[in-house]
């Protein structure tokens, strides 16, 4: 695999696609993570599982854009007001879109290029969320809308 940097970020695998959860330090990117990887299967998702938290390795590879954990962090996810803990992991999976929390650039209908992320090459769909905002029900609907659905996510 092509070597790339490793950045500041979690990872959630859902389905067959991977998020990419960006966002400054304390903005709720283990959280998110943590409630995506409980909304499965018993919730609105059939499939999420942790790919990374904290750091997260990218790579560009055949045109599209590995994730994989940073190896001493690997199956770790710190829950805020209870410490890191060990979940499930996989150790590789394609990413298929980009969430950036607590992002000054967040548009109601974003367009042009604050729709799109591009890492390591490799343009991706973005999501935004401005300062304080709620990630959660914006992810789930951009996974369970029947317009695009993502493979893995149920049907709304």
């Amino acid at each position: 695999m092509a070597n790339g940097p490793t950045i500041h970020a979690s990872a959630v695998l859902v389905g067959a696609h991977a998020i990419l959860i960006r966002g400054p330090a304390g903005s709720g990117k283990s959280r998110l993570a943590l409630r995506l990887i409980e909304a499965a299967p018993h919730g609105p998702l059939t499939f999420s599982r942790l790919v990374a938290d904290d750091r997260v390795h990218v790579a560009a590879v055949h045109g599209r854009l590995i994730a994989r954990p940073a190896p001493p962090l690997a199956g770790l996810i710190e829950i805020r007001g209870i410490g890191v803990r060990r979940f499930p992991y996989e150790e590789m999976a394609v990413v298929s879109f980009v969430l950036d929390l607590a992002a000054a650039t967040a548009q109601r209908l974003p367009e042009g290029p604050e729709a799109e992320a591009i890492l390591e090459g490799i343009r991706l769909p973005r999501l935004a969320v401005a300062p304080g905002g709620d990630a959660f029900p914006l992810i789930l609907a951009a996974l369970t809308s029947a317009s695009a659905p993502l493979p893995g996510a149920s049907p709304a």
